[in-house]
Protein backbone atom coordinates (compact mmCIF):
# COMPACT_ATOMS: atom_id res chain seq x y z
CA UNK A 1 0.00 0.00 0.00
CA UNK A 2 2.57 2.20 1.07
CA UNK A 3 5.15 1.43 -2.65
CA UNK A 4 1.55 2.69 -4.39
CA UNK A 5 1.30 6.10 -2.72
CA UNK A 6 4.82 6.99 -2.97
CA UNK A 7 4.13 5.68 -7.10
CA UNK A 8 1.73 7.71 -6.41
CA UNK A 9 3.37 10.95 -5.52
CA UNK A 10 5.83 10.78 -7.95
CA UNK A 11 3.73 10.15 -10.66
CA UNK A 12 2.31 13.62 -9.33
CA UNK A 13 4.93 15.74 -9.18
CA UNK A 14 6.34 14.43 -12.82
CA UNK A 15 2.95 15.49 -13.93
CA UNK A 16 2.92 18.84 -12.25
CA UNK A 17 6.94 19.68 -13.07
CA UNK A 18 6.07 18.97 -16.94
CA UNK A 19 2.88 20.68 -16.95
CA UNK A 20 2.36 23.31 -19.46
CA UNK A 21 1.10 26.28 -17.15
CA UNK A 22 4.92 25.60 -15.50
CA UNK A 23 6.57 26.04 -18.96
CA UNK A 24 5.61 29.33 -19.62
CA UNK A 25 7.09 32.25 -19.34
CA UNK A 26 6.45 35.28 -17.48
CA UNK A 27 6.01 37.81 -20.84
CA UNK A 28 5.60 40.89 -18.39
CA UNK A 29 2.11 43.37 -18.27
CA UNK A 30 0.59 43.00 -21.70
CA UNK A 31 -0.65 45.89 -23.86
CA UNK A 32 -3.79 47.58 -23.17
CA UNK A 33 -5.54 48.78 -25.97
CA UNK A 34 -8.33 51.92 -25.30
CA UNK A 35 -10.89 49.42 -25.39
CA UNK A 36 -9.61 47.28 -22.46
CA UNK A 37 -8.74 50.47 -20.54
CA UNK A 38 -12.73 51.48 -20.53
CA UNK A 39 -13.93 48.27 -20.05
CA UNK A 40 -11.46 47.34 -17.02
CA UNK A 41 -12.60 50.74 -15.11
CA UNK A 42 -15.90 49.88 -15.85
CA UNK A 43 -15.18 46.44 -13.90
CA UNK A 44 -13.86 48.35 -11.13
CA UNK A 45 -14.83 52.04 -10.88
CA UNK A 46 -16.57 52.38 -7.31
CA UNK A 47 -19.24 55.45 -8.31
CA UNK A 48 -19.79 52.98 -11.53
CA UNK A 49 -21.00 49.86 -8.95
CA UNK A 50 -22.39 52.31 -6.59
CA UNK A 51 -24.70 53.92 -9.43
CA UNK A 52 -25.16 49.84 -11.01
CA UNK A 53 -26.12 49.14 -7.62
CA UNK A 54 -28.88 52.03 -7.27
CA UNK A 55 -30.35 51.35 -10.97
CA UNK A 56 -31.12 47.49 -9.26
CA UNK A 57 -32.36 49.57 -5.90
CA UNK A 58 -34.57 51.28 -8.17
CA UNK A 59 -35.65 48.15 -10.37
CA UNK A 60 -36.59 46.75 -6.57
CA UNK A 61 -38.80 49.87 -5.98
CA UNK A 62 -41.01 48.94 -8.93
CA UNK A 63 -41.34 45.57 -7.60
CA UNK A 64 -42.08 46.90 -3.87
CA UNK A 65 -44.78 49.60 -5.77
CA UNK A 66 -46.91 46.62 -7.59
CA UNK A 67 -47.04 44.80 -4.50
CA UNK A 68 -50.77 43.98 -3.25
CA UNK A 69 -52.10 45.13 0.28
CA UNK A 70 -51.28 42.91 3.02
CA UNK A 71 -54.80 41.32 4.70
CA UNK A 72 -55.37 41.67 8.42
CA UNK A 73 -56.58 39.25 10.31
CA UNK A 74 -58.45 40.25 13.15
CA UNK A 75 -59.70 38.70 16.40
CA UNK A 76 -61.90 40.95 19.51
CA UNK A 77 -62.97 39.43 22.64
CA UNK A 78 -66.02 41.98 24.11
CA UNK A 79 -68.02 41.80 27.04
CA UNK A 80 -65.63 39.91 29.50
CA UNK A 81 -66.44 39.74 33.14
CA UNK A 82 -63.17 41.06 34.42
CA UNK A 83 -60.29 42.16 33.25
CA UNK A 84 -58.36 40.01 30.47
CA UNK A 85 -60.75 37.08 31.18
CA UNK A 86 -60.66 35.87 27.52
CA UNK A 87 -62.16 32.68 28.52
CA UNK A 88 -65.57 33.88 29.88
CA UNK A 89 -65.86 36.51 27.32
CA UNK A 90 -69.69 36.78 25.87
CA UNK A 91 -69.03 37.86 22.30
CA UNK A 92 -66.24 37.40 20.14
CA UNK A 93 -65.44 37.96 16.65
CA UNK A 94 -62.72 36.23 14.49
CA UNK A 95 -62.19 37.22 10.89
CA UNK A 96 -60.09 38.89 7.75
CA UNK A 97 -60.30 41.90 6.11
CA UNK A 98 -58.70 43.21 2.84
CA UNK A 99 -58.40 46.11 1.12
CA UNK A 100 -58.84 46.08 -2.29
CA UNK A 101 -57.55 49.29 -4.17
CA UNK A 102 -59.62 50.52 -6.89
CA UNK A 103 -58.66 49.27 -10.64
CA UNK A 104 -56.00 50.83 -12.20
CA UNK A 105 -54.41 52.26 -9.39
CA UNK A 106 -51.34 49.30 -8.74
CA UNK A 107 -50.50 49.31 -12.29
CA UNK A 108 -50.37 53.31 -12.38
CA UNK A 109 -47.80 52.88 -8.94
CA UNK A 110 -46.01 50.79 -10.98
CA UNK A 111 -45.56 52.86 -13.78
CA UNK A 112 -44.73 55.59 -11.87
CA UNK A 113 -41.83 53.65 -9.85
CA UNK A 114 -41.11 52.50 -13.27
CA UNK A 115 -40.33 56.12 -14.73
CA UNK A 116 -38.02 56.49 -11.38
CA UNK A 117 -36.32 53.87 -12.14
CA UNK A 118 -35.31 55.14 -16.15
CA UNK A 119 -34.50 58.29 -14.05
CA UNK A 120 -31.49 56.59 -12.83
CA UNK A 121 -30.89 54.47 -15.58
CA UNK A 122 -30.40 57.78 -17.31
CA UNK A 123 -27.82 58.90 -14.65
CA UNK A 124 -25.82 55.57 -14.71
CA UNK A 125 -25.69 56.32 -18.44
CA UNK A 126 -24.30 59.86 -18.26
CA UNK A 127 -21.70 58.82 -15.64
CA UNK A 128 -20.37 55.79 -18.12
CA UNK A 129 -20.09 58.69 -20.48
CA UNK A 130 -18.17 60.76 -17.97
CA UNK A 131 -15.87 57.24 -17.16
CA UNK A 132 -14.76 56.82 -20.66
CA UNK A 133 -14.18 60.44 -21.52
CA UNK A 134 -11.66 60.42 -18.80
CA UNK A 135 -10.17 57.44 -19.26
CA UNK A 136 -9.57 58.45 -22.79
CA UNK A 137 -8.38 61.47 -21.67
CA UNK A 138 -5.58 59.34 -19.16
CA UNK A 139 -5.00 57.21 -22.28
CA UNK A 140 -4.07 59.78 -24.67
CA UNK A 141 -2.32 61.67 -22.29
CA UNK A 142 0.08 58.71 -21.46
CA UNK A 143 0.56 58.49 -25.23
CA UNK A 144 1.75 62.21 -25.42
CA UNK A 145 3.94 61.60 -22.66
CA UNK A 146 5.42 59.00 -24.53
CA UNK A 147 5.62 60.96 -27.80
CA UNK A 148 7.34 63.81 -25.91
CA UNK A 149 9.86 61.62 -23.96
CA UNK A 150 10.60 60.14 -27.86
CA UNK A 151 11.43 64.23 -28.57
CA UNK A 152 13.09 64.16 -25.56
CA UNK A 153 15.82 61.67 -26.56
CA UNK A 154 16.25 63.41 -30.05
CA UNK A 155 16.91 66.61 -28.60
CA UNK A 156 19.42 64.72 -26.40
CA UNK A 157 20.87 62.55 -29.48
CA UNK A 158 21.16 65.80 -31.38
CA UNK A 159 22.60 67.84 -28.44
CA UNK A 160 25.26 65.46 -27.69
CA UNK A 161 26.21 65.77 -31.57
CA UNK A 162 26.68 69.26 -31.35
CA UNK A 163 28.99 68.96 -28.62
CA UNK A 164 30.63 65.99 -29.85
CA UNK A 165 30.98 68.65 -33.57
CA UNK A 166 31.82 71.84 -31.03
CA UNK A 167 34.50 69.59 -29.52
CA UNK A 168 36.54 68.25 -32.60
CA UNK A 169 36.20 71.93 -34.23
CA UNK A 170 37.43 73.27 -31.30
CA UNK A 171 40.75 70.95 -31.55
CA UNK A 172 40.94 71.54 -34.55
CA UNK A 173 41.04 75.51 -33.82
CA UNK A 174 38.09 76.46 -35.69
CA UNK A 175 35.91 77.81 -32.76
CA UNK A 176 36.52 79.46 -29.31
CA UNK A 177 36.15 77.66 -26.09
CA UNK A 178 33.12 79.57 -25.36
CA UNK A 179 31.47 76.84 -28.35
CA UNK A 180 31.90 73.55 -26.58
CA UNK A 181 30.59 75.57 -22.93
CA UNK A 182 27.82 76.43 -24.86
CA UNK A 183 27.62 73.28 -26.41
CA UNK A 184 27.96 70.94 -22.83
CA UNK A 185 24.95 73.39 -21.27
CA UNK A 186 23.05 72.58 -24.00
CA UNK A 187 23.60 68.76 -23.47
CA UNK A 188 23.27 69.30 -19.80
CA UNK A 189 19.91 71.21 -20.28
CA UNK A 190 18.48 67.99 -22.60
CA UNK A 191 19.28 65.57 -20.19
CA UNK A 192 17.70 67.35 -17.48
CA UNK A 193 14.33 67.85 -19.96
CA UNK A 194 14.80 64.15 -20.66
CA UNK A 195 14.08 63.33 -16.79
CA UNK A 196 11.39 65.60 -16.50
CA UNK A 197 9.81 63.53 -19.31
CA UNK A 198 10.42 60.53 -17.45
CA UNK A 199 8.19 61.58 -14.39
CA UNK A 200 5.63 63.43 -17.28
CA UNK A 201 5.45 59.62 -18.06
CA UNK A 202 5.46 57.99 -14.55
CA UNK A 203 2.64 60.61 -13.69
CA UNK A 204 0.80 60.12 -16.67
CA UNK A 205 0.80 56.35 -16.18
CA UNK A 206 -0.16 56.69 -12.35
CA UNK A 207 -3.25 58.62 -12.98
CA UNK A 208 -4.75 56.19 -15.81
CA UNK A 209 -3.50 52.95 -13.43
CA UNK A 210 -6.10 55.08 -10.96
CA UNK A 211 -8.73 54.92 -13.54
CA UNK A 212 -8.18 51.54 -14.11
CA UNK A 213 -8.76 50.19 -10.32
CA UNK A 214 -4.99 49.85 -10.08
CA UNK A 215 -1.87 50.27 -8.03
CA UNK A 216 -0.55 54.12 -8.66
CA UNK A 217 3.01 52.68 -10.00
CA UNK A 218 1.86 49.03 -11.34
CA UNK A 219 3.86 48.88 -14.60
CA UNK A 220 1.36 49.88 -17.22
CA UNK A 221 2.28 49.04 -21.13
CA UNK A 222 -0.86 50.79 -23.46
CA UNK A 223 -1.12 49.78 -27.48
CA UNK A 224 -2.51 52.95 -29.16
CA UNK A 225 -1.29 56.04 -31.47
CA UNK A 226 -2.08 59.23 -31.30
CA UNK A 227 -1.85 59.87 -34.87
CA UNK A 228 -5.58 58.82 -36.38
CA UNK A 229 -7.68 59.65 -39.44
CA UNK A 230 -9.51 62.61 -39.66
CA UNK A 231 -13.08 62.18 -38.86
CA UNK A 232 -16.22 64.01 -40.97
CA UNK A 233 -18.16 66.29 -39.08
CA UNK A 234 -21.72 67.17 -39.62
CA UNK A 235 -23.13 69.90 -37.08
CA UNK A 236 -26.86 69.53 -37.88
CA UNK A 237 -26.96 65.76 -37.75
CA UNK A 238 -24.79 65.44 -34.77
CA UNK A 239 -27.01 67.75 -32.78
CA UNK A 240 -30.16 65.87 -33.79
CA UNK A 241 -28.25 62.98 -32.85
CA UNK A 242 -27.50 63.96 -29.16
CA UNK A 243 -30.73 64.89 -28.41
CA UNK A 244 -32.32 61.52 -28.94
CA UNK A 245 -29.50 59.99 -27.40
CA UNK A 246 -28.06 62.05 -24.38
CA UNK A 247 -28.81 60.33 -21.37
CA UNK A 248 -30.15 64.04 -19.84
CA UNK A 249 -33.17 63.74 -22.43
CA UNK A 250 -33.54 60.27 -21.36
CA UNK A 251 -34.18 61.41 -17.96
CA UNK A 252 -36.08 64.32 -18.85
CA UNK A 253 -38.25 62.12 -20.64
CA UNK A 254 -38.84 59.82 -18.10
CA UNK A 255 -39.20 62.80 -15.30
CA UNK A 256 -42.25 64.01 -17.59
CA UNK A 257 -43.80 60.82 -18.01
CA UNK A 258 -43.59 59.84 -13.99
CA UNK A 259 -45.72 63.33 -13.38
CA UNK A 260 -48.06 62.70 -16.10
CA UNK A 261 -48.46 59.27 -14.12
CA UNK A 262 -48.59 60.98 -10.91
CA UNK A 263 -50.89 64.00 -12.10
CA UNK A 264 -53.39 60.79 -12.95
CA UNK A 265 -52.64 59.05 -9.59
CA UNK A 266 -54.10 62.00 -7.98
CA UNK A 267 -57.20 62.36 -9.79
CA UNK A 268 -57.69 58.86 -9.12
CA UNK A 269 -57.73 60.32 -5.53
CA UNK A 270 -61.23 60.92 -6.43
CA UNK A 271 -61.90 57.09 -6.51
CA UNK A 272 -61.98 54.83 -3.41
CA UNK A 273 -60.57 51.54 -2.41
CA UNK A 274 -62.62 49.14 -0.76
CA UNK A 275 -61.97 47.33 2.63
CA UNK A 276 -63.97 44.22 2.71
CA UNK A 277 -63.44 42.07 5.81
CA UNK A 278 -65.28 38.23 6.58
CA UNK A 279 -65.60 37.23 9.90
CA UNK A 280 -67.04 34.80 12.27
CA UNK A 281 -69.54 36.41 15.15
CA UNK A 282 -70.30 34.51 18.53
CA UNK A 283 -72.95 35.57 21.40
CA UNK A 284 -72.97 33.14 24.46
CA UNK A 285 -76.07 31.13 24.55
CA UNK A 286 -77.10 32.33 20.77
CA UNK A 287 -76.15 30.60 17.35
CA UNK A 288 -72.44 31.42 15.82
CA UNK A 289 -73.12 33.70 12.86
CA UNK A 290 -71.12 35.37 9.92
CA UNK A 291 -70.39 39.10 9.56
CA UNK A 292 -69.30 40.87 6.27
CA UNK A 293 -68.67 44.81 6.14
CA UNK A 294 -67.74 46.48 2.96
CA UNK A 295 -66.43 50.17 3.67
CA UNK A 296 -64.74 53.05 1.39
CA UNK A 297 -64.36 56.67 2.27
CA UNK A 298 -66.20 59.00 0.85
CA UNK A 299 -64.27 62.44 -1.00
CA UNK A 300 -66.40 64.68 1.17
CA UNK A 301 -63.34 67.17 1.45
CA UNK A 302 -62.86 66.90 -3.09
CA UNK A 303 -61.69 69.78 -3.22
CA UNK A 304 -57.91 69.49 -1.62
CA UNK A 305 -56.25 67.07 -3.68
CA UNK A 306 -57.21 69.50 -6.53
CA UNK A 307 -55.29 72.30 -4.48
CA UNK A 308 -52.84 69.93 -3.34
CA UNK A 309 -51.46 66.87 -5.25
CA UNK A 310 -52.80 67.91 -8.68
CA UNK A 311 -51.40 71.60 -8.79
CA UNK A 312 -48.01 70.10 -7.43
CA UNK A 313 -48.11 67.84 -10.57
CA UNK A 314 -49.26 70.54 -13.43
CA UNK A 315 -46.39 72.77 -11.86
CA UNK A 316 -44.05 70.00 -11.70
CA UNK A 317 -45.04 69.10 -15.60
CA UNK A 318 -44.70 72.83 -16.63
CA UNK A 319 -40.80 72.88 -15.16
CA UNK A 320 -39.89 70.02 -17.12
CA UNK A 321 -40.86 71.22 -19.99
CA UNK A 322 -39.07 74.26 -19.51
CA UNK A 323 -36.04 72.51 -18.33
CA UNK A 324 -36.53 70.08 -21.17
CA UNK A 325 -36.22 72.95 -23.75
CA UNK A 326 -33.57 74.77 -22.25
CA UNK A 327 -31.67 71.57 -22.46
CA UNK A 328 -32.35 71.26 -26.35
CA UNK A 329 -30.47 74.36 -26.28
CA UNK A 330 -27.33 73.61 -24.41
CA UNK A 331 -27.08 70.41 -26.02
CA UNK A 332 -26.89 72.20 -29.32
CA UNK A 333 -24.47 74.59 -28.08
CA UNK A 334 -22.49 72.19 -26.79
CA UNK A 335 -22.54 70.03 -29.69
CA UNK A 336 -21.35 73.01 -31.46
CA UNK A 337 -18.61 74.37 -29.41
CA UNK A 338 -17.11 70.80 -29.79
CA UNK A 339 -17.31 70.35 -33.56
CA UNK A 340 -15.62 73.87 -34.05
CA UNK A 341 -12.53 72.76 -31.71
CA UNK A 342 -12.54 69.15 -33.44
CA UNK A 343 -12.38 71.25 -36.70
CA UNK A 344 -9.65 73.80 -35.38
CA UNK A 345 -7.34 70.70 -34.20
CA UNK A 346 -7.99 68.79 -37.57
CA UNK A 347 -6.53 72.12 -39.22
CA UNK A 348 -3.57 72.93 -36.86
CA UNK A 349 -2.92 68.87 -37.35
CA UNK A 350 -2.87 69.54 -41.02
CA UNK A 351 -0.69 73.17 -40.95
CA UNK A 352 1.70 70.94 -38.77
CA UNK A 353 2.11 68.40 -41.17
CA UNK A 354 2.28 70.41 -44.53
CA UNK A 355 4.12 73.38 -43.32
CA UNK A 356 5.62 73.72 -40.18
CA UNK A 357 7.65 70.40 -39.04
CA UNK A 358 8.96 70.57 -42.81
CA UNK A 359 10.54 74.23 -42.40
CA UNK A 360 11.54 73.05 -38.89
CA UNK A 361 13.29 70.57 -40.31
CA UNK A 362 14.82 71.94 -43.03
CA UNK A 363 15.97 75.30 -41.11
CA UNK A 364 17.68 72.74 -38.66
CA UNK A 365 19.37 70.76 -41.43
CA UNK A 366 20.69 73.78 -43.33
CA UNK A 367 22.04 75.51 -40.55
CA UNK A 368 23.37 72.19 -38.97
CA UNK A 369 25.37 71.83 -42.57
CA UNK A 370 26.43 75.81 -42.42
CA UNK A 371 28.24 75.19 -38.71
CA UNK A 372 29.58 72.13 -40.12
CA UNK A 373 31.60 74.41 -43.08
CA UNK A 374 32.37 77.26 -40.16
CA UNK A 375 30.01 79.37 -42.06
CA UNK A 376 28.27 80.48 -38.59
CA UNK A 377 27.99 79.92 -34.38
CA UNK A 378 26.49 77.52 -32.70
CA UNK A 379 23.89 79.72 -31.09
CA UNK A 380 22.15 79.57 -34.47
CA UNK A 381 22.37 75.86 -34.18
CA UNK A 382 21.07 75.66 -30.77
CA UNK A 383 18.13 78.35 -31.73
CA UNK A 384 17.12 76.21 -34.95
CA UNK A 385 17.53 72.98 -32.76
CA UNK A 386 15.14 74.42 -29.96
CA UNK A 387 12.52 75.39 -32.80
CA UNK A 388 12.97 72.25 -33.89
CA UNK A 389 11.96 70.35 -30.88
CA UNK A 390 9.02 73.16 -30.27
CA UNK A 391 7.62 72.41 -33.45
CA UNK A 392 7.48 68.36 -32.52
CA UNK A 393 6.37 69.18 -29.26
CA UNK A 394 3.27 71.42 -30.79
CA UNK A 395 2.39 68.78 -32.96
CA UNK A 396 1.98 66.06 -30.22
CA UNK A 397 -0.33 68.42 -28.67
CA UNK A 398 -2.23 68.90 -31.95
CA UNK A 399 -2.57 65.51 -32.32
CA UNK A 400 -3.19 64.93 -28.42
CA UNK A 401 -6.04 67.78 -28.47
CA UNK A 402 -7.97 66.34 -31.74
CA UNK A 403 -8.16 63.46 -30.14
CA UNK A 404 -9.60 64.81 -26.39
CA UNK A 405 -12.44 67.04 -29.00
CA UNK A 406 -13.21 64.04 -30.58
CA UNK A 407 -13.64 62.30 -26.86
CA UNK A 408 -15.57 65.51 -25.76
CA UNK A 409 -17.48 65.56 -29.09
CA UNK A 410 -18.57 61.93 -28.55
CA UNK A 411 -19.67 62.66 -24.97
CA UNK A 412 -21.65 65.92 -25.70
CA UNK A 413 -23.15 63.50 -28.67
CA UNK A 414 -23.88 60.38 -26.33
CA UNK A 415 -22.56 58.27 -28.69
CA UNK A 416 -20.29 57.27 -31.35
CA UNK A 417 -19.61 59.68 -34.30
CA UNK A 418 -18.15 57.15 -36.52
CA UNK A 419 -17.41 53.17 -35.27
CA UNK A 420 -16.58 52.22 -32.10
CA UNK A 421 -16.71 54.59 -29.37
CA UNK A 422 -13.55 52.92 -27.92
CA UNK A 423 -11.87 52.97 -30.86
Amino acid sequence: MVKWIRLWMVATVVVLFFSPFTLEADDGPSLLTLRQCIDLSLLRNPLWLSAEEDYQASLARVRQAKAFPQPSLEFDLDLQPSLLNFRESGESYFGVSQTVEFPGRRSLRGKIAAFESREFLADKNLLRLEIIFQVKEAFYSVLLADEKRKYAVQDLELARDFLEKAEAKYEAGDVAKVEVVRAGVEASKAATTLKLSDNDVLLAGARLNYLLGRTKLEPLEIKGDLVRAAVPIDREALVQKAVKARPEMDRARAGLEKEERRKTDAVMSYLPDFDVSLSRHRITGELKTWDFTLSFPIPLFFWQPSRGRIAETRANIRSLERQSEDLVNRISLEVGQACLNARTAADQIALFEKEILTQAEDVYNLILFSFQEGEIGGIELIDARRTLLEARKAYADALYNYSITLAALEKSVGEPIEGDIYE
